[in-house]
C-alpha cells in the first residue's frame, strides 16, 4: 500500500492558485481513494498504480493551459492493508496521550 503526498502548482498563473488546487481536488476526490488535504500539498492512499494515475490525471489537466508546472511527489510504500492515512496519525497520539491538530 502507498503514501504518496504531492503538490502541483502551475508557475505561469500568477500568484493565486487556488483554482488549480481545486481543478486537482476535484480529480482526486472523484477517485474514491482516500486522501487528506493539507495547506502544502494532499496525500493519496492506494495501490501503486491507482495513485499514480491520479496523479496523472492532475498533470494531464493542469498541462491541457499551464506552460509550466511545479510538482512534488514524496511516497510511502509498505506492504500491507491500507488504513495508514489515519493510523499513523493515530499511533503518535496515543504515544502521546492526546490529540494533535491534523
Amino acid at each position: 500500500m502507498v503514501l504518496l503526498e504531492f503538490s502541483m502548482s502551475p508557475l505561469s498563473a500568477g500568484e493565486s492558485v487556488s483554482a488549480f488546487v481545486a481543478r486537482s481536488l476535484d480529480i482526486i476526490d472523484k477517485s474514491g481513494l482516500p486522501y487528506q488535504l493539507t495547506p502544502m500539498g494532499t496525500i493519496i492512499e492506494g495501490e501503486w498504480p491507482q495513485v499514480m494515475a491520479v496523479v496523472t490525471a492532475c498533470f494531464d489537466a493542469m498541462r491541457a493551459d499551464c506552460s509550466r508546472i511545479s510538482t512534488t511527489i514524496k511516497v510511502d510504500y509498505r506492504a500491507g492493508p491500507g488504513g495508514r492515512l489515519k493510523s499513523k496519525v493515530a499511533s503518535v497520539q496515543e504515544k502521546l496521550g492526546r490529540k494533535l491538530s491534523t
